[in-house]
């Protein structure tokens, strides 16, 4: 998936926070006194960084190139967030393996904060009791060995599905992130479903559009403490309307099984009663 941050964004931003110039200059030459930061590039007043990931070229191409002239660990500021960009396999095992407790937290951002109430799930949920418990019901109710095989037949299917699409547009372009997406949600929904409904693929939209949400760039997560950002750029009423869909969806989906679990019990007193 290509990732460019638009320059336009960066210029936006700048002007936004332009009244914080005199306090952000402040502590950043407090902070220079009393710590020293990892190696990186220059950066400017206020946007830091932003300038320089900005433009034409991939994210990942530019990070390569800055840590080719920085070196595999280097300190970028991105707005007010102080990152440090990791771009060797040694480093990346400190990080993920040796010292994974530590940086195993991530930051309350508007659109995970709204869709996961609160970051109550198990992608970011803070690391303590409550993670591990949900780690617990993951690892013996859906990812036990007996749970991934009994849905071995919903993957069969969708990559069967997946192949036939394919060989029917012989000779023309397919979007293959495009498909392996779509084959991914549909093996997700199906087997979170049970079967497939008439509200699957409705969700399974909604919840691609969550995705580009998710994956998007947006000022104010560069600056947080002007929360106002959130609004003003509308990305919390477009955030807050893509969750109303999905949980009006699965609100749905969650009738239609309680309705279907009712008619069968009714079935099933009613067969029981004409047999005695």
């Amino acid at each position: 998936m290509e990732f460019r941050i638009p320059l336009f964004q960066i210029i936006i931003s700048f002007f936004l926070v332009l009244f914080m110039a005199i306090k952000s200059v402040r502590k950043s030459k407090a902070r220079n006194l009393t710590q020293k930061l990892i190696p990186g590039p220059r950066k400017l007043p206020l946007i830091g960084n932003l300038h320089q990931l900005a433009g034409p070229g991939l994210l990942h191409r530019t990070l390569r190139d800055l840590a080719t002239k920085h070196g595999p660990i280097m300190h970028l500021q991105l707005g007010q967030v102080s990152t440090v960009v990791v771009s060797s396999a040694e480093m990346a095992k400190e990080i993920m393996k040796t010292h994974d407790i530590v940086f195993a937290n991530r930051p309350f951002l508007v659109v995970s904060m709204i869709t996961t109430y609160e970051c109550t799930d198990i992608a970011f949920s803070p690391y303590g009791n409550y993670w591990r418990h949900l780690r617990k019901i993951c690892t013996e109710e859906l990812l036990s060995a007996a749970r991934v095989n009994s849905f071995q037949s919903i993957r069969e299917e969708e990559v069967l599905n997946l192949i036939e699409t394919i060989k029917s547009n012989e000779g023309l372009a397919v979007n293959l992130s495009e498909k392996v997406f779509s084959m991914s949600y549909g093996i997700t929904a199906r087997a979170a479903f049970g079967k497939k409904c008439k509200n699957q693929d409705a969700f399974v939209s909604v919840i691609s559009e969550e995705s580009k949400v998710n994956s998007g760039f947006f000022v104010s997560e560069f600056f947080p403490s002007l929360k106002f950002l959130d609004v003003v750029s509308g990305l919390k009423h477009r955030v807050e309307k893509i969750h109303g869909e999905a949980d009006r969806i699965l609100g749905n989906i969650v009738n239609d099984h309680k309705e279907s679990i009712a008619k069968g019990r009714k079935y099933s007193k009613g067969h029981t009663g004409r047999s005695g």
